[in-house]
């Protein structure tokens, strides 16, 4: 698998836009990570106003995006890991599950004891470290992923209200009851088989060379295409869909 250098500092839509071109274009398994400042983006047939804190949001200057894939409601920051996986192969559920696997497989490899779940979730001691979602595309496949390092989980509670039968699902009374930062864990000597993660850099070498073969760059031509790919999530009528 190829692990991609992702440009920084762009909005959290861009990335999204990136993972659409790549799998217009790639050839190859290729995953790339990526940081945000914060932001709450929620599932292509959530109604937003039922799923998102918006007065909060606009107080707190979180942006709010709309994503191509389904799944549930998403708060990010610059404490959350984003990961994202494109496959040129149309068979999206076995694609799903092999990501799942070789992402909970790597956690393992750093000491963090992790399990999958049938909500699309990576547990660590029983709660949330890593929420997924996938996006079936005719030829290929896309699943992008978080990984909470330190993510503001006060910011978070306040950001995203899902509804209550969503959490009693889960047996929980709240977001932050489900969730768990990694560096709140401490990592398993028993299980680790790398350097010991300190920060969220480490956390994203460890990533990647336990799981992408190779490293590259994304080609200076694909800019222009990302950007034109962003403005279709930008667009009014997809941001707030007629109900």
């Amino acid at each position: 698998m190829k692990f991609l250098i992702a440009p920084l500092h762009k909005r959290l839509v861009w990335y999204l836009a990136m993972e659409e071109y790549l799998a217009a274009n790639a050839k190859e398994d290729t995953m790339f990570m990526w940081v945000v400042r914060p932001t709450v983006i929620f599932g292509r047939h959530q109604v937003m106003e039922n799923e998102v804190n918006i007065p909060y949001c606009k107080t707190n200057g979180i942006e709010m995006y709309r994503r191509k894939s389904g799944g549930g409601c998403v708060y990010a920051d610059e404490g959350n890991l984003m990961v994202s996986y494109i496959s040129p192969s149309p068979h999206s559920e076995q694609v799903f599950a092999h990501y799942m696997q070789f992402m909970s497989y790597a956690l393992r490899k750093i000491g963090y004891p992790a399990v999958t779940t049938e909500h699309n979730d990576i547990l660590v001691e029983n709660r949330k470290v890593s929420g997924n979602a996938c996006y079936a595309l005719p030829t290929s496949t896309i699943v992008h992923g978080t990984m909470l390092w330190q993510v503001d989980f006060n910011r978070l509670q306040q950001a995203i209200t899902p509804p209550a039968e969503k959490l009693a699902k889960h047996g929980v009374e709240s977001v932050r009851q489900r969730v768990v930062n990694l560096c709140t864990i401490q990592q398993d000597e028993r299980l680790r088989e790398t350097p010991p993660i300190t920060n969220m850099a480490d956390l994203m070498n460890c990533l990647t060379r336990l799981l992408a073969d190779y490293s590259d760059e994304l080609p200076q031509d694909a800019y222009a295409a990302i950007d034109a790919i962003e403005q279709t999530y930008l667009a009014p009528t997809f941001l707030h869909p007629a109900q």
